[in-house]
């Protein structure tokens, strides 16, 4: 049987007013008191589930980077305008905004919980790039309120907010297919996540609407950083590989490897080789040449995010959803035939 708020007082030697405060995350007591009758809660059982979320917005949202191998997290600039889209739109509401990096090899869960737990949090944004579902549940079960950025699951009970991947990479190859006449390849990486899942499935939609064979595509799985994405495609030209007349990216940073990869070898971008990236990073218009991709609004994801995780802490909502935001393509010069 769960420890109640009345024992608890009774063990720490503190009123009941100030057990519920710290166990509510209200103001009125310390910040290391909040701590201890956190922290103590837990070690005795306390059931956290039979706690009401606050209606006021004195506190903060956090916005929680989960990493693991961080092979996508590491291009920070992405992620930085994920997190002004957030901020901005708090502060249009004057709620705070504070961000944890969390690192799946060295850190903690138990602690980040703990410290969730004993702040000023009233929402959760996880930018869940690299996260599992299994670690993903343990957030949702902390029952603070939680929007998913950039990915999804189906199984699980939680709002998300993310890239329409598989329609940006659609658009992308049949945009190749169009100009080139020919079954584009397909640069993937080597790194699994959903993302790029969603992203392949949208590759080989385009592939089969337009009478191809998906046995018949070439790809070449390349690591999520540019030099080894070079490296890797070095390697494959090297051996002899069939190689394709046009290619479509998981994301630029591949795109941009393999780019300079085929430039080793003399061929030509685009006369010989066509490329298409997504995500639109900045170094897509200052590589030679400059690569098409498609564009993410990622400051919109960021704001979108918030507005839902807001709408979540001040309202009963009854269903999630997953919200996905679509990409356009910025033709530059990779891709001209």
């Amino acid at each position: 049987m769960s420890i109640t708020a009345k024992e608890l007082a009774k063990k720490l030697n503190l009123s009941e007013t100030a057990i519920s405060m710290a166990l509510n995350n209200k103001p009125g007591v310390s910040t290391s008191t909040r701590q201890l009758v956190i922290k103590a809660a837990e070690e005795a059982g306390y059931d956290f589930t039979k706690l009401k979320n606050s209606d006021s917005l004195n506190g903060s949202i956090y916005v929680i980077f989960y990493k693991t191998h961080n092979a996508i997290l590491s291009y920070t600039p992405i992620f930085d305008e994920l997190y002004q889209g957030v901020k901005e739109e708090c502060q249009k509401r004057k709620i705070g905004t504070k961000i944890i990096h969390f690192y799946e090899k060295t850190d903690s869960l138990e602690e980040c919980f703990a410290e969730l737990r004993g702040s000023d949090c009233l929402g959760i944004i996880l930018v869940g790039t690299e996260i599992t579902k299994e670690v993903c549940q343990k957030f949702i079960d902390l029952h603070i309120p939680l929007t998913l950025m950039d990915t999804y699951f189906e199984s699980l009970d939680c709002n998300s907010v993310l890239i329409n991947n598989s329609q940006g990479a659609y658009i992308a190859t049949e945009y190749l297919i169009s100009i080139s006449g020919t079954q584009p390849g397909y640069l993937q990486s080597s790194y699994p996540i959903y993302n790029f899942a969603a992203r392949q499935e949208g590759y080989f939609k385009a592939i089969k609407e337009n009478g191809m064979s998906k046995s018949r595509s070439i790809i070449h799985k390349l690591a999520p950083s540019i030099e080894d994405a070079m490296g890797d495609m070095l390697e494959i030209i090297d051996d002899g590989a069939e190689i394709a007349r046009c290619y479509f990216a998981d994301n630029d940073i591949i795109a941009i490897g393999a780019l300079k990869a085929f430039k080793l070898r003399g061929y030509r971008i685009p006369e010989d080789i066509a490329i298409i990236g997504f995500d639109n990073i900045s170094e897509c218009r200052v590589v030679e040449p400059s690569l098409t991709t498609m564009d993410v609004p990622r400051l919109f994801i960021g704001q979108t995010a918030a507005k839902q995780l807001i709408e979540q802490i001040t309202t009963k909502m009854l269903h999630c959803c997953k919200t996905e935001v679509s990409t356009k393509m910025i033709k530059r010069l990779s891709h001209c035939l």
